[in-house]
Parts: C-alpha cells; sequence; structure tokens
C-alpha cells in the first residue's frame, strides 16, 4: 500500500478545502519566516545597532578627558550604587587642579569603599562636569547583541502573531463552510426538511 504523508495538505482530495489549502501555505510561509527572515532581521538590526554604539562611544572619548583628583568627601555613608554592569560606586566630592584655571571641586562617583584622600580618576565632558567613563568595546558589544536579540524576539512574535490572526480566520472559515455544508446534508440524514 503506498500512500504518502508528505504534502497531503496541498494535492488535490475531495476532502480538502480552500481553507486547509490556505493554512497549508499559511505554515510553510511562517516555517520560511522564522528561519529565514528573522534571524536575519536581528542581523541587521545589530549591525544598525554595532554601527550606531561605536560612533556614539567615539563621540564619547573625543568630548571626555580624563583626570586624576583626590577625594575631598565622605563615602563611607554613601550607599553603593552599581551603574551599567560595573563594579559598585558611590557618589562623594573630588578636587583637582586644572592647568589653567587652577584648583576645583565637584562631586562624582568613585569605587565603593574608596576613602577620603584616595586619589581616582574621573571623567569630565568638554563643559567641566563629571561624567561616566566612555563605553568600551565590551559594552557596545553587550549592547549589539541586546538589540539583535530584541529584534530577533520581536520579529518572532509579529509572525507568529500573524499566524495565529491567519488560523483563526481558516478556522472561522472552515466551521462557516461546515455550517452550509450540514445545512445542504442534514435533511437527508434526519428526514427532516428544511
Amino acid at each position: 500500500m503506498r500512500y504518502r504523508v508528505r504534502g497531503r495538505r496541498l494535492r488535490h482530495s475531495p476532502l480538502r478545502r480552500r481553507s486547509d489549502v490556505v493554512e497549508a501555505w499559511t505554515l510553510l510561509t511562517v516555517a520560511v519566516l522564522l528561519l529565514v527572515v528573522a534571524p536575519l532581521v536581528g542581523v541587521l538590526t545589530a549591525w544598525w545597532a554595532h554601527d550606531d554604539a561605536r560612533a556614539t562611544a567615539r563621540e564619547q572619548r573625543a568630548d571626555r578627558r580624563q583626570i586624576r583628583a583626590e577625594v575631598v568627601g565622605r563615602t563611607s555613608d554613601a550607599l553603593p550604587m552599581t551603574q551599567g554592569g560595573r563594579q559598585p560606586s558611590a557618589r562623594t566630592t573630588v578636587r583637582w587642579t586644572e592647568p589653567e584655571g587652577g584648583p576645583r571641586t565637584a562631586s562624582a562617583r568613585v569605587p565603593a569603599g574608596t576613602r577620603n584622600g584616595d586619589t581616582v580618576d574621573v571623567w569630565l565632558d568638554s563643559r567641566g562636569r563629571t561624567v561616566a567613563a566612555p563605553a568600551d568595546s565590551t559594552a557596545v558589544w553587550q549592547h549589539t547583541v541586546a538589540i539583535g536579540v530584541c529584534a530577533t524576539g520581536g520579529a518572532v512574535a509579529v509572525i507568529l502573531l500573524g499566524h495565529a490572526v491567519v488560523r483563526h480566520a481558516a478556522m472561522r472559515r472552515r466551521l462557516a463552510e461546515w455550517d452550509q455544508e450540514w445545512a445542504r446534508t442534514e435533511p437527508e440524514w434526519t428526514g427532516r426538511r428544511a
């Protein structure tokens, strides 16, 4: 007995309905979209995010400068805070000497556990305000991977939502076809007149 299961929904059969064909083609389309298009969307979005993050990091490195400053404030009672996966830090007052402007003080983040009198690295922007260190290559790659994974997940969610909508519409159509066919055949089975 030779019977092929493969492609059974797509071949001609008296029991095949149009909604069955639509559902079969939709399933094939969804498989291609999930295996090809969703990863491609993730890769292209990650590529764009990587270029954007590298440009931002380059701008930050051009705008910011690192100085050595002395801690002059108290840090022991400050609550440690983590910032972007970096080591715990606390905000305190630091002092440094500008080559052309003399001594300056500002509030800055320093590593947790830093004591009064310790020397720390502080980053300043072009206006002289204390800022976080510019993004390094690890932060750029973390951003790239996170954006790529989120874009792939979003594409998968949209594809599966579209598939669910098409399946729901096909099921409604199939039930309507069954109702029409039952209305035609019920009198023959029950002997009742319509």
